[in-house]
This record gives C-alpha cells, structure tokens and sequence, in this order.
C-alpha cells in the first residue's frame, strides 16, 4: 500500500484504486469540499504524473475520457486548486510523491489497463442532494428535481416568478461553464429538443448567470455532474457532447426575454456595472475588505 498525506489532501493506493480524501481548511477549494472522498478505481485510469517544482510539485491522476461525470461536466474547465485529482505536495514529500506514482504505474502496466476513452462511467456522480452556484441565485438538486432560486441580485425576470423547478425527466442538457475574466459564466438547463431560443443567462429562467465572484461558485459544476449522470439514456454509458452542450444557437445572437431589458453592449458601461454589483456585494458582507479590493482593481484595470 502506497499513502501520501498532505494538507492539501490524502492519497491511499491499495493496488485497485485510488482513495483520494481531501484536506480540510481554508485553503482547499469549495468544489473538492463539495465533492467529498473519492474512490478511483485503477481501470478508470489512463496514468498519473508527478509534476516538482521550487515548492514541491503536484500529483495529477490522468482519468480515462468519460471515466468521471464531473470532469465531463467540466469539459476541461477546473483550475488546478479545484480539480479533484490533483494533490498539492510539500517539498519534503517529493520522494513520497515520486513512489506513489511510481506504484499506480507499475499497477497500470501490469493490469495492462488501456489509456483510451470509456463507454460509460466508471466513476458516481456527486452525491444528492446538492446545491451549488452563486451569481444570482442557487441551483439544487435532489436526484429527482432540479430547482433554482434567486437572490436579490437576479434580473426582475426571474424574481417576478419565484423559484423554478422541474423533474430531471424533462432535461436534455445540462451546459456549466465558469466565470473567465469580465465574462460571466453560467449553468444552464436545456428542456426538450434544445431548438428553443437561447437567452442570456441572466434572463434566462433556466439557467444560473455566474460571475465569478466566489471560488463557491464553482460548486455550480456539482450539479451539472449530478444531472448529467441522471439523464434520460445516459445510465451506463458516457454522455455525449449533445448532453452537456447547450443548443447550436449562441447565447450572443439571441436576444433577451421581452419583459427584461436589453443588456448594454458598450463594453465601458458593462466594467461601470460590474463596479457597482462589486460595491453592493461589499457593503452587503458577501464581499470581504480584501475581496473587494482584489475585484475591483481587475475590473479598473480595463477601464
């Protein structure tokens, strides 16, 4: 048996599988959190690396493609604080890091797993229920129900109508992507044959409209995992590119739900409003000191 343990997590390898248990703390990310201990099997994965560096250096576990609902919800989106098969290793532990790679390769070759992609998940989804997300409002998920509810930073289009929830039976899609730069990510639900218009997600009565904020929000990629292995076809076998992408139409062609107004487009009035959300997540508590400063001296920086 093969164990490394770290503050940033535990690895044990018994010669089948991989028990990753994440550390606790303040500096572990809120989607290894979420997540909770892990159990890889060895023939999910396609190999492991041990990467030093002047610090120390990381561990990262190569899982075959469609191997593990969350990675597939992700779509090669998780930064490497929240990828859940990546261990940060003290410099003092480098020798113990290189032979726990060494042990899982020496298994993969004597198993003789293959590297390539999987039909079906080898991997669970998150375990319901589940909530994540952030932005303008929540989305959860109880095996059987998707629900969203806004805060009071959602546009009037959703809070007018209260909280949304719908059976996972009538989902075809499921589509997160995170906040990158002064764009706004999202977590969106495509219901029925995914031709109706795509808005915005900030209008959109569907989907949660993130901004990138909080390291919370990337929780939101939780539930897309959840429902994505819950699907209707999808048990057994990997989803595929129609179950996690939203309809061919892009969001930026189509225009917002008539009672709500039209975004503006001028890129100097988006970087004036995202001060002013900045501002009012701070005298609000959602934002710290430090928080705020750091935010807001991003978003001078293009003005």
């Amino acid at each position: 048996m093969a164990e490394i343990i770290q503050r940033d997590g535990t690895w044990t390898f018994d010669g089948e599988s991989v028990r990753i248990v994440p550390g606790r703390g303040k500096g572990i990310h809120p989607l290894r959190e979420g997540l909770g201990e892990r159990v890889v099997p060895l023939r999910a994965l396609a190999g492991i690396s041990f990467e030093p560096d002047r610090k120390g250096g990381r561990l990262r576990l190569r899982l075959r493609d469609g191997a593990c609902p969350v990675l597939r919800a992700a779509g090669g989106r998780l930064k490497d604080t929240a990828d859940p098969y990546q261990l940060a290793v003290e410099k003092d532990r480098s020798g113990v890091a290189e032979y726990f790679a060494d042990e899982v390769r020496n298994a993969l070759l004597i198993e003789q797993v293959p590297a390539g992609a999987v039909d079906g998940f080898l991997l669970p989804g998150p375990a319901v229920p589940v909530a994540g997300g952030g932005g303008d409002g929540t989305a959860s998920f109880d095996g059987e129900t998707v629900r969203l509810t806004w805060n009071w930073k959602a546009k009037e289009v959703k809070t007018s109508g209260g909280p949304v929830s719908f059976p996972v039976s009538e989902v075809t899609g499921v589509h997160w992507v995170p906040a990158i730069g002064l764009e706004n990510g999202h977590l969106r639900f495509v219901r029925g044959d995914g031709t109706a218009p795509v808005r915005a997600a900030e209008y959109d009565l569907y989907s949660l409209d993130l901004w990138g904020l909080s390291k919370k929000e990337y929780t939101a990629v939780l539930v897309a995992a959840a429902v994505l292995v819950r699907l209707p076809g999808a048990a057994g076998r990997t989803a595929g590119p129609a179950q996690i992408a939203a309809p061919a139409a892009p969001p930026e062609a189509a225009a917002p739900a008539p009672a709500a107004p039209a975004p503006p487009d001028d890129d100097h009035d988006v970087l004036l409003r995202r001060l002013r959300e900045l501002g009012e997540l701070h005298r609000s508590g959602v934002l710290t000191d430090e928080e705020f400063a750091a935010a807001k001296q991003a978003v001078l920086k293009n003005l």
